[in-house]
């Protein structure tokens, strides 16, 4: 029998934002990469409810949370988990996010202490100057097609691994570009906030200011992964572990061996 998954929407500063949960014990708060939303979260969130309840967001204007017209910071989307933690009673969580989720959870351990208790970061993104970021999102962008208006326009499987394979799993199905698809043309012409606000995260700083047990998961074959240990640097307490064969969007093609990292992590005393 298919687990079910909870669904609801939470007011905050933001407008109401919506969320999936699933599983019963510790909360883990988990966050979705640029682009998309809960969503293509749903195999990790059934992967780790049998030992957490895991509640997953939509940033504002992703999936089914309200649409914002101005551009929100990393910090934001913070707050957003903060307060949909307020909106359903939850005191203290873990905090679990992949690539721009990673950096939300870097924000929700520096910036909301009292909140979360440990930090697990999938696949974390790193720009090291404005320069990088520029050029970095401009590349994402000339293979993320739109049409004449600027509204997202759907990619196949081919044109994905033709174009952009670093921003793919090792195996993308067509079931994982039907829900990319879905999430780009639910965003519409706000897809670009996530990245907006990726790009002004200081996330050296926030590593610094991250004072809970960290574990940083990387794909083995993840694009910044070449910046773990200056990352690390910034926070000796940051346990580092790879999957092999991993790449991009890990929290949906390697939900098991992410749940199985986190679960060894967050529930050690």
């Amino acid at each position: 029998m298919p687990l079910s998954i909870d669904r609801g929407l939470a007011k905050t500063f933001a407008g109401h934002i919506h969320w999936r949960a699933a599983g019963q014990g510790p909360t883990v708060m988990v966050t979705h990469i640029n682009q998309q939303s809960s969503a293509v979260m749903v195999e990790l969130l059934e992967a780790l409810a049998p030992h957490f309840r895991a509640v997953a967001i939509d940033y504002p204007s992703h999936g089914h949370s309200d649409h914002i017209d101005w551009q929100p910071s990393i910090e934001d989307y913070a707050r957003c988990v903060v307060e949909v933690m307020d909106a359903l009673g939850i005191e203290r969580a873990f905090a679990l996010g992949e690539a721009v989720g990673a950096a939300t959870s870097i924000a929700l351990g520096s910036r909301w202490p009292q909140r979360v208790d440990k930090v697990v970061l999938v696949n974390t993104p790193f720009f090291t100057d404005a320069d990088t970021a520029r050029n970095d999102i401009a590349d994402i962008a000339r293979v993320r097609p739109s049409d004449e208006s600027g509204f997202p326009a759907p990619r196949s499987i081919r044109f994905l691994l033709e174009n952009d394979p670093e921003h793919a799993p090792m195996q993308p199905t067509q079931s994982w570009m039907d829900r990319i698809n879905t999430a780009q043309l639910e965003i519409g012409r706000d897809r670009w906030q996530a990245m907006g606000a990726l790009s002004k995260f200081d996330t050296l700083a926030g590593m610094a200011a991250l004072r809970c047990p960290v574990l940083m998961l990387y794909g083995e074959n993840f694009i910044y992964g070449k910046h773990r240990p200056l990352l690390q640097a910034k926070c000796p307490q940051a346990r580092v572990e790879i999957v092999p064969g991993g790449r991009f969007c890990m929290s949906w093609e390697r939900a098991a061996e992410v749940a199985d990292h986190a679960r060894g992590f967050l529930l050690a005393t």
